[in-house]
């Protein structure tokens, strides 16, 4: 029964999608006796952790009850107390928890607790990988202190990402471009060059209709700030809407745009570019953990270049432009030998039928950090 118990718990953590940043997805099952008594998931407005909800639900039935979940429960007192403390209080016997917590606030800290109260603590071994690619942002940020970053991007079976003359249309379906909202809705922010911005006047919301527990956040890379006051992005900014800049952007530029709204940063980089690993380190210290990059090829190079990617997730339309003036997914002056190429591992491969699909796939982590 612990796999049925360890599956519910999962599919509860997942109904906090969005809603739990910046903490954990974490479902929660109390059983005893066979039946189920208490069932509580996690979302950051709603305060209290998934463990609190369901030994509320439970109540006296919670005594000697075994709690399925998919996160070791926390031993220190942040926005609330500590779950261990409820649960040993609750007399639950016997806790079956799928991951342990890098959080250095918890870190093992929480099973330790538990079996020091003389409650029974398994760690299934089955459902580790799955946990861990559920919570991958928070687990990540975590062990790193730096969001999860993932470069999307859409390109043609050969490799392009835009035409040399007309970009009207689309490379990939309708349905290909559903699944990116999906992404985008689980991601904390992402970020565009002003390329993009200037040449389709784009919104980079999150377009899924789903709650957040906060919105998308939107960054624009702006050397210069070039960004037009009357653009979508600007218009629509309600807190939510960053600019990155350089020393060398006009000071009267930034005034017209923070009077709209945007906040503006400046972080120089090299080459009189803006820097990309200093806003990934900013954005941990502002506890988003997840970014996603939709950008053009220069500013994919960049980031692939700088060592900030940690996952990209490519998709394939059946499409192929050729030529040599139609842009590759990753411009900028490249590798010049294939033995100096950037290595992707852990491939999976997203079937998008009927004649499309997408490849995740991950670099080595921090190689340049």
């Amino acid at each position: 029964m612990t796999s049925q118990y360890m599956r519910e718990a999962l599919d509860l953590a997942r109904k906090g999608r969005s809603l739990a940043s910046p903490n954990p997805l974490v479902g929660a099952i109390l059983v005893r006796e066979g039946e189920v008594v208490g069932r509580g998931f996690h979302t950051y407005a709603g305060l209290h952790h998934a463990e609190i909800i369901a030994l509320t639900q439970a109540g006296e039935k919670a005594r000697g009850a075994t709690l399925y979940l998919n996160l070791e429960p926390c031993a220190h007192r942040g926005r609330t107390p500590p779950c261990v403390d409820a649960l040993i209080q609750a007399g639950v016997a016997r806790v079956v928890a799928s991951v342990t917590d890098p959080n250095p606030l918890v870190a093992g800290q929480g099973f330790a607790k538990l079996r020091q109260a003389g409650i029974e603590v398994e760690i299934p071994a089955e459902f580790a990988a799955e946990a861990e690619k559920l919570n991958e942002p928070f687990l990540h940020f975590m062990r790193t202190g730096r969001p999860l970053v993932t470069l999307k991007t859409a390109i043609t079976l050969d490799g392009k990402i835009s035409a040399p003359d007309d970009n009207r249309g689309w490379i990939t379906s309708e349905r290909a471009r559903a699944h990116v909202q999906e992404i985008r809705h689980d991601s904390d922010a992402i970020l565009t060059g002003i390329g993009t911005v200037l040449a389709d006047d784009c919104l980079l919301s999150d377009r899924t209709g789903h709650a957040r527990s906060r919105p998308l956040f939107r960054i624009v890379m702006d050397s210069l700030l070039r960004l037009p006051l009357d653009s979508k992005m600007v218009r629509s900014a309600s807190g939510d809407v960053l600019v990155v800049a350089t020393s060398a952007a006009s000071a009267e530029r930034r005034k017209l745009l923070e009077a709209r709204g945007i906040q503006v940063l400046v972080f120089d980089g090299p080459g009189g570019r803006t820097d990309l690993r200093s806003i990934v380190y900013w954005l941990g210290r502002q506890r988003y953990l997840s970014l996603m990059i939709e950008a053009g090829s220069k500013l994919n190079w960049s980031a692939l270049e700088s060592g900030v990617v940690d996952r990209i997730f490519f998709y394939y339309g059946p499409k192929i432009l050729g030529g040599l003036e139609a842009l590759p997914l990753a411009g900028g002056i490249g590798r010049r030998r294939r033995s100096d190429a950037i290595r992707i591992h852990n491939i999976t491969i997203h079937p998008i039928p009927p004649d499309e699909f997408a490849v995740e796939g991950y670099l080595d982590v921090h190689r340049n950090y």
